[in-house]
């Protein structure tokens, strides 16, 4: 069983430690803030009050045993920085950093975090492709040109075959799984058909991706 160590307890830091938590994962928060360690202390395997930026501190707590440590404190830079190089130095696999902005997230990467996340710009990224369409019921970019969109089947698709449509050549997208009620249909066959009310979940490029937003949005 992968173990996690979640450095800040913040909302984000709360709501992923709590969720690893829940996914049955064994999970060590820790936090300054005692009233935050005590909030989050039921709803993960252990919560710890400590300075993330003292050394000997997070080598006691035995954090470079954890599979991955997420250094998601709030606003203090230097704090998330100083956890996040003293991560890396005592020996964790792989360390994930939240980042406010993309002059923190480089330094957060020139110092050893393995991946940068960014949740008030990605959120917002979300948010703005879901409001181009009714449409459009979720948006998840995987890279600068690499997306995922969960899409309402459109009107014009209905009743006809993945094969009939040609998505790929018509729009450069793949279809990963159709959603119909409760049921999902991974890797669908072009023979599949598309009735109304079902959501596709479909992968493409950026640029692609664009192409079904706007017809989404007609």
């Amino acid at each position: 069983m992968k173990q996690f160590v979640v450095i800040g307890c913040g909302r984000f830091g709360s709501s992923v430690a709590t969720t690893l938590n829940s996914l049955g994962y064994e999970v060590l928060a820790i936090d300054a803030d005692e009233d935050k360690v005590q909030d989050i202390s039921e709803n993960v395997t252990y919560a710890v009050q400590a300075d993330v930026t003292d050394e000997n501190i997070l080598k006691e707590l035995g954090i470079r045993n954890f599979d991955m440590v997420i250094v998601s404190i709030g606003s203090n830079y230097q704090a998330s920085i100083m956890a996040t190089l003293i991560a890396k130095e005592l020996g964790v696999k792989k360390v994930i950093a939240k980042a406010h902005d993309a002059l923190h997230g480089k330094v957060l990467s020139k110092i050893g975090a393995d991946k940068i996340i960014y949740p008030e710009r990605d959120m917002g990224v979300r948010v703005a492709h879901n409001l181009v369409s009714s449409n459009i019921l979720d948006f998840i970019e995987l890279s600068p040109d690499y997306s995922i969109l969960e899409v309402n089947a459109l009107e014009q698709w209905e009743n006809k075959t993945l094969k009939e449509l040609r998505l790929p050549s018509r729009f450069g997208i793949n279809v990963m799984a159709i959603k119909r009620g409760k049921e999902i249909n991974v890797s669908p066959y072009a023979d599949d058909m598309i009735l109304k009310g079902d959501i596709l979940i479909v992968i493409g490029s950026t640029q692609d991706i664009e192409k079904i937003e706007k017809n989404a949005g007609d």
